[in-house]
């Protein structure tokens, strides 16, 4: 049976969420199972194993995209996985498997800043409405997702008739490399991994960091100029200490989660939450907003708090500081519940249902 794994949607630069999904998931698929790649950049293929099977195709986002599963259908492709839902299946003799990854924009219509304008009207169209979900998803033998929460929204939305199987995200094993924790003494170290946009509400985490003796807040991520100065005047005005990093290497990020005390998030909405994860393998707990889908990753490794609260949020730091010993050897085993390569074998059984 030809397998097939469209891996064009891996980022030849830094990853993001998807592109890591797909690549991780793509190594560990691979030693369980003949799959061939495919790609539209040669520096795709230093995110997969050396030597992988793969294929050229074109972009995505190439108008050459409607003729992509005509182009497959002569490959004598039998199954085809995509980490997106928007691969082409005009035309297509074969079985597709179909991913969406969380349904956050529909709740939360405000596209990310770096688009160009146009992109952001279609953005903004797009999410107005279910049904172009629904046509997207159409055309697909299987979806998977990410979490059982987002595939109890696909099922309540009733985005899709086909099977919903959830191939959970996982962390990278370098996360759970043991090295001596050096927690911070002079200040309270608490780490935000996440965008700046408006749903992840980091002005809560702002604002109750004031609120907790010697808090400390480092935001990870790279941010544009102009949220982060809207960040800065924020912690200017209430008197809150805020490290930007602008993005780390994941060396980097591992040596600043062993120097903290908690993983915090103020998310109203998530797919999944991969930073809860890697925190919990390096052992640091959470702090989340009380959401269904970070109860379900995080389970009894955090402690949760009602959302846009900060006074809710500097009460949960506090317990979890008090309880932060018995939180952090609940985190390592909750992380070492999410692997790649438990995720491969699920996406496998998802495969072979179809062939």
């Amino acid at each position: 049976m030809s397998i097939y794994f469209d891996a064009r949607f891996i980022r030849v630069g830094r990853h993001d969420g998807i592109s890591r999904f797909a690549a991780n998931l793509f190594g560990e698929v691979s030693k369980l199972m003949p799959i061939t790649a495919i790609v539209s950049d040669a520096a795709q293929l230093n995110h997969l194993p050396p030597g992988c099977a793969h294929i050229f195709e074109c972009a995505v986002d190439s108008p050459r995209e409607l003729g992509f599963a005509r182009r497959m259908n002569k490959r004598g492709a039998k199954v085809i996985f995509s980490p997106m839902q928007t691969t082409g299946a005009f035309g297509k003799k074969f079985k597709l498997i179909l991913t969406i990854h969380d349904l956050i924009y529909y709740r939360f219509r405000t596209p990310p800043a770096s688009m160009r304008p146009f992109v952001k009207a279609i953005w903004r169209l797009y999410h107005l409405t279910y049904w172009p979900q629904r046509w997207l998803l159409s055309s697909a033998d299987a979806v998977v997702t990410v979490s059982q929460t987002t595939a109890e929204l696909i099922k309540a939305h009733r985005l899709t008739e086909a099977q919903v199987q959830v191939v959970s995200n996982a962390v990278d094993e370098s996360f759970r490399v043991p090295r001596e924790s050096t927690i911070a003494k002079d200040f309270v170290r608490l780490i935000y991994m996440g965008r700046f946009m408006g749903y992840k509400d980091v002005e809560t985490l702002v604002r109750a960091s004031v609120l907790v003796n010697r808090a400390e807040l480092h935001l990870v991520s790279a941010i544009e100029g102009a949220r982060k100065a809207e960040l800065e005047g924020l912690a200017s005005r209430v008197g809150a200490r805020v490290i930007f990093h602008n993005g780390l290497s994941d060396a980097d990020y591992i040596e600043l989660l062993d120097s903290a005390a908690l993983v915090v998030s103020a998310s109203r909405a998530e797919g999944f939450g991969i930073p809860v994860i890697e925190g919990f393998a390096r052992g640091v707990p959470a702090v989340l907003t009380d959401i269904p889908v970070f109860r379900e990753v995080a389970g009894h490794a955090a402690i949760y708090f009602a959302e846009g609260d900060s006074y809710s949020c500097a009460e949960a730091i506090a317990e979890a500081l008090e309880n932060r010993e018995t939180l952090s050897a609940s985190a390592v085993r909750r992380a070492s519940e999410f692997s790649w390569a438990k995720s491969a074998l699920d996406l496998v059984k998802v495969i072979e249902s179809l062939s």
